[in-house]
């Protein structure tokens, strides 16, 4: 039953890097990028549960919170241009980004 889960897992993988490389926009492309990270922490949860190795979900956690982080550090670097700006010269180049988007 567990290697039918990891299988449909690869498979929702797969789905999502076609997403990504064939999204119409960036936002597509980075939902579609966060998926597929959403599914590699579940395939090393079904690994560990298949290998009898509870260690995997130490792993699988850490992972997931560096796929939130990555993706919200790619989003502010979308909209802003810089991850490390802050202050009114930030608040300028995003009224610019909103402009622009218009």
């Amino acid at each position: 039953m567990m290697m039918v889960t990891a299988a449909a897992v690869l498979v929702a993988m797969a789905l999502a890097i076609a997403r990504a490389l064939s999204g119409p926009t960036v936002y597509d492309r980075i939902l579609a990028i966060n998926v597929h990270g959403t599914k590699t922490v579940l395939i090393i949860a079904v690994l560990g549960f298949l290998t009898d190795r509870p260690e995997f979900l130490d792993i699988a956690l850490v992972y997931a919170l560096i796929n939130f982080i990555g993706t919200i550090a790619v989003l502010k670097f979308r909209r802003y241009g810089d991850l490390g700006q802050t202050g009114p010269r930030a608040a300028a180049r995003s009224a610019e980004f909103h402009q622009d988007d218009l």
